[in-house]
């Protein structure tokens, strides 16, 4: 990595860190599409989850769709956090795609040159002026090295930092709205959460970091890649690495049964691998985030949303499994609270294992199936999601631990893969195969040398 502070000044400061002015415009630019919206929540309850419109819905994805930055992010994060925002506007939020318009070359040769130094074009074989795919956070530009081979250039937006600021206070506001007006949830920690991972998102470093550890996690997996970093042309705001040729998941969808089976079992893996072994998810479960290659392998994409968790949780993941197998409430109980939470009832955990079997209900069949026959992906979990939050409503409020923030969301979209290929397998088979053997200080010691490895900073 590049040594030279970026996007910083003859003087060494940081010409983008948080500023109060560009905070301010964009405290107005989010403000003005969302603060009446919320205005109009708070008088109906349309966050309250009772009486939410598919107009308003609409007009909340409007005012969202254009934007550039995090808050377009959260809400696609919203959209896949169950009970969140109510079925309708997880309905328009779903459908927000990281594609605003990308920005044009002034920018890419101003990010550039700031990032690189003057005669950056020099050290490329050829740069495309035009970006090959825009998201929230920046966009990326084909270009080739010294030696032709083919990359992938991604650049950041500038004042992220100050956008991430002024759109969590965005968020917080209608977190707490939606405290005042359900009393189900209490959403301060998926809110902090939220917040850490999106501030982690920023620094294209730690990036490169995740994808070197991914890359040792799969090192002896032939059916996963993971791009290679190339530290000489990488900064904190600009990740350079080699292009991986990959088609969409979605475009398998019609081809036959055994391909698509063989695309979702290394999904699997690459899913629960790291996180069974390592205590690490990829948390971004969007379609955009994976491509197939010629041979049905996967390339693995976009690792800026990896969460590392305290391997005491992922005990805590093997040992509900456990008590759900045998129907061990007190085994049930023991997990939620070594994961965080309090002031248990017996009817508490019983509403709190009705979400749960539905996220272990493939894991606890033994037999080949779909994930869920007959269910849409964008439906996928909300029944089962109603039910437990309107029991929660009575006995609540709960404070979900922050860790299940991007644990439910990564499972919800991961589940959400299988439902579009149509996938059959055994998930039993391969979860217990992931498991066997599961040793907590075992893991604990194998995620230490693996993060200190890919000079990934350790999990607080």
């Amino acid at each position: 990595m590049s040594s030279e502070p970026p996007a910083s000044g003859d003087d060494g400061r940081d010409r983008e860190a948080n500023r109060l002015g560009r905070r301010v415009r964009r405290y107005a630019q989010v403000g003005a599409g969302v603060g009446g919206i919320a205005a109009r929540a708070a008088a109906t309850r349309l966050f309250g989850l009772d009486q939410a419109d598919a107009r308003t819905a609409r007009e909340l994805k409007a005012a969202l769709g254009g934007l550039k930055g995090p808050i377009m992010k959260v809400a696609q994060m919203l959209a896949t956090i169950p009970d969140a925002v109510p079925a309708e506007f997880a309905a328009e939020l779903s459908e927000l795609q990281s594609s605003a318009p990308p920005m044009g070359w002034p920018f890419v040769k101003r990010r550039m040159r700031t990032e690189l130094g003057p005669g950056w074009e020099k050290r490329f074989g050829s740069f495309e002026r035009e970006a090959a795919a825009a998201a929230s956070r920046g966009q990326v530009h084909r270009a080739t090295s010294l030696d032709g081979e083919m990359l992938a250039v991604k650049l950041q937006y500038p004042d992220m930092q100050s956008a991430v600021d002024a759109d969590l206070k965005q968020l917080g506001m209608i977190f707490s709205i939606h405290r005042r007006m359900d009393r189900a949830i209490d959403t301060r920690e998926i809110h902090a959460e939220i917040g850490e991972r999106l501030r982690e998102e920023l620094d294209y470093q730690r990036e490169a970091a995740h994808m070197r550890l991914y890359a040792d996690i799969f090192r002896d997996d032939p059916r996963i890649t993971v791009p290679r970093v190339v530290d000489e042309l990488s900064t904190r705001r600009l990740l350079s690495m080699n292009w991986l040729e990959g088609k969409p998941i979605l475009s398998f969808r019609d081809h036959p049964l055994e391909i698509r089976n063989r695309i979702a079992e290394t999904m699997f893996a690459a899913w629960w691998t790291p996180f069974s072994s390592f205590g690490v998810i990829h948390g971004d479960p969007h379609l955009g985030n994976y491509s197939v290659r010629d041979d049905t392998g996967i390339n693995l994409l976009d690792y800026g949303c990896i969460r590392i968790f305290p391997p005491s949780f992922v005990n805590g993941v093997v040992e509900l499994y456990r008590a759900l197998e045998t129907d061990d409430r007190e085994r049930s109980a023991a997990a939620y609270e070594n994961w965080g939470f309090r002031n248990l009832s017996n009817e508490l955990v019983d509403v709190l294992n009705v979400w749960a079997r539905f996220i272990y209900a493939p894991m606890l069949d033994n037999r080949v199936r779909s994930v869920a026959d007959g269910i849409s992906p964008g439906e996928y979990g909300r029944k089962e999601a109603f039910g437990v939050h309107r029991k929660l409503r009575e006995l609540g409020p709960v404070t979900p631990p922050r860790e299940f923030v991007f644990m439910d969301r990564a499972a919800i979209g991961l589940g959400s893969v299988f439902l579009h290929l149509g996938a059959e397998l055994n998930f039993h088979r391969l979860f217990n195969e992931a498991i066997e053997g599961f040793d907590v200080e075992e893991l604990d010691k194998r995620q230490k040398a693996a993060l200190k490895k890919a000079g990934v900073p350790p999990v607080s």
